[in-house]
């Protein structure tokens, strides 16, 4: 199914842990690593199509996870002809994408990269918000960038808080970081973290 400009609607996913770190598939076969994403089907809604896919891709239903936020319009980007099957040159452009970001409210052992005949991953794991994006294909990184971008304001703050309270540190607030405070949480650069010590889950298989 392609729009009239041959952009096929489709759904990003990022998924958080309760650390705000967010799950990193590798691509079955290939040393590449992305974000789950599908296609919406004829009739399906944006969040339809993000619920199907996110438990065909990883396992998960619907009651595992909370819908965070989504990105107000469609993001773009066009698919490189050598990318593109013979059959589709000419009128299939790329992909047309609304991304959610959703939180994990069941467990690591919830998610399951074998739930179809047809995996996309063959290995996961979680790591820090602001993913390396040289591990992603390239016409996909500036769509990445967007959308996390628009997405971190709606980062929940309450684990970084917590930390922060433990360790005897004061927490940063809107002041001191130069937050509007009608716009929600912070929305912090690439590289940038609120914890000390960010760590990096180890891989799944």
């Amino acid at each position: 199914m392609l729009d009239r400009d041959g952009f096929r609607p489709n759904v990003g996913i990022v998924l958080l842990n309760q650390k705000n770190q967010v799950f990193w598939g590798k691509r079955i076969r290939t040393h590449s690593w992305q974000f789950p994403q599908g296609g919406i089907d004829r009739g399906e809604t944006p969040e339809q199509a993000m619920i199907r896919e996110l438990h065909e891709e990883i396992g998960l239903q619907r009651e595992h996870v909370r819908i965070v936020a989504r990105t107000r319009d469609w993001l773009r980007y066009e698919v490189p002809d050598r990318f593109i099957r013979r059959d589709s040159r000419g009128f299939y452009k790329g992909q047309k994408q609304i991304w959610f970001l959703l939180q994990l409210v069941g467990h690591d052992w919830d998610l399951n990269l074998r739930a179809t005949d047809h995996p996309e991953f063959d290995a996961w794991r979680w790591n820090d918000y602001w993913v390396p994006l040289d591990a992603v294909v390239e016409f996909k990184r500036e769509v990445y960038v967007t959308a996390l971008t628009e997405l971190a304001r709606y980062l929940p703050r309450n684990e970084h808080r917590n930390r922060f309270l433990r360790q005897g540190i004061r927490p940063p607030t809107a002041e001191s970081v130069g937050e509007d405070s009608c716009n929600g949480p912070l929305d912090l650069p690439p590289n940038a973290s609120w914890e000390p010590d960010s760590q990096t889950g180890n891989e799944h298989v």
